[in-house]
C-alpha cells in the first residue's frame, strides 16, 4: 500500500466531507458536453459532486449512458441506464443498472466520466484506493477522453502515484472542465 496516497486520500475525503452541500455537474457539464453518444458515468454518492441531474439530461436528450456494476473482486462491470428509478441495489450500497453487459462495455464509450478523490495537473487520478476505475480505464478505447468528476479545490499540482494509475484527460468540476496534461509515459 502506498501510504502517501492514503495520506493524500484521507486529506481530500475530510475536506470532501466538511462540504455543507455537495454541488452537481450539469451546468458544467452542458457547456462543454462533446457530440457524443454514449457516456460511461457512475451515480454519485455522499458529497461526491453529484451526477444524478446530468444522468437524467443525458438520457432525455438521447444520448445512452453506461453505468458501473461492482463485481465481488471489485472490478466493474458495465450496464445500460434505463432511468434512475430503475436502478438496483448493488455492493456497497451502490445505485447499479440491472443488466451486465461485462466489463468491456466500457470500450463502447465514446466519453468516460470517473470518479476522484483528487487529481493532479499532469493528469494523475486519485481514487478511493480500491484499484476498480485503474482496471477499467486500462479497458477504454484508445483516443476515448476520460474524465475525473472532482471540485475545483481537488485539482492539485502533483499527486502520488504507481505504475498501475491510469491517467485521465480533463477534470469535470461543478464550474467547470479543466484540460489536464497527460502523463510523458501516455503520450509514447
Amino acid at each position: 500500500m502506498n501510504l502517501a496516497k492514503a495520506v493524500a486520500r484521507q486529506q481530500f475525503l475530510e475536506a470532501r466531507g466538511a462540504r455543507h452541500h455537495a454541488e452537481g455537474l450539469l451546468a458544467s457539464a452542458q457547456q462543454v458536453l462533446a457530440d457524443v453518444y454514449r457516456v460511461a458515468l457512475y451515480v454519485s454518492m455522499g458529497p461526491e459532486p453529484q451526477t444524478g441531474a446530468l444522468i437524467d439530461w443525458l438520457l432525455a436528450t438521447d444520448h445512452e449512458v453506461l453505468l458501473p456494476i461492482l463485481y465481488a473482486d471489485n472490478d466493474l462491470g458495465w450496464g445500460v441506464a434505463p432511468g434512475a428509478a430503475d436502478l438496483v441495489p448493488g455492493r456497497l450500497g451502490l445505485s447499479e443498472p440491472p443488466i451486465d453487459l461485462g466489463s468491456d462495455a466500457i470500450a463502447t464509450a465514446d466519453l468516460v466520466i470517473c470518479p476522484a478523490v483528487a487529481v493532479a495537473y499532469d493528469g494523475v487520478r486519485l481514487g478511493r484506493g480500491g484499484g476498480s476505475y485503474d482496471r477499467a480505464l486500462a479497458r477504454v478505447r484508445p483516443g476515448t477522453p476520460v474524465w475525473a468528476a472532482v471540485y475545483d479545490t481537488e485539482v492539485v499540482d502533483t499527486l502520488p502515484s504507481d505504475s498501475h494509475d491510469r491517467p485521465v484527460d480533463a477534470a469535470l468540476t461543478p464550474n467547470r472542465l479543466i484540460p489536464l496534461r497527460r502523463s510523458v509515459d501516455d503520450s509514447c
